[in-house]
């Protein structure tokens, strides 16, 4: 078993810095079966507009996101999940005025 608070795993910097990962859950842990990450985003900071063969599921814990998929555009916030489906063209963007971060559970497959 592993607990333990987010704050305490060394985070990722992406995208310049502008946005850090941190690896809750994963493959290092023995964790079978998915990946659980946390991203925290600064105003404005967003992730690149991407697609992968592997599912999402995201779960908001702070801020408001502006959520981009093709031909459409979401905004969710705090306590707002999101599903995105297998080779779904996404996006999330921090569009509001204080730091927003959000759960993100992938399978293995995704790496970490």
């Amino acid at each position: 078993m592993k607990i333990d608070n987010y704050r305490n795993v060394e985070p990722q910097k992406l995208m310049d810095g502008k946005i850090l990962k941190r690896v809750l859950i994963g493959p290092r842990d023995n964790a079978p079966t998915f990946v659980m990450r946390v991203f925290p985003l600064e105003p404005g900071a967003n992730t690149p507009y991407h697609t992968h063969p592997w599912e999402h599921e995201v779960f908001v814990l702070e801020g408001k996101l502006k959520v981009k998929a093709k031909n459409r555009e979401y905004e969710v916030e705090k306590e707002s999940f999101v599903f995105v489906e297998p080779n779904e063209e996404h996006q999330f963007v921090n569009i509001g005025d204080i730091p927003a971060s959000f759960i993100c559970v992938i399978p293995n497959s995704g790496g970490e």
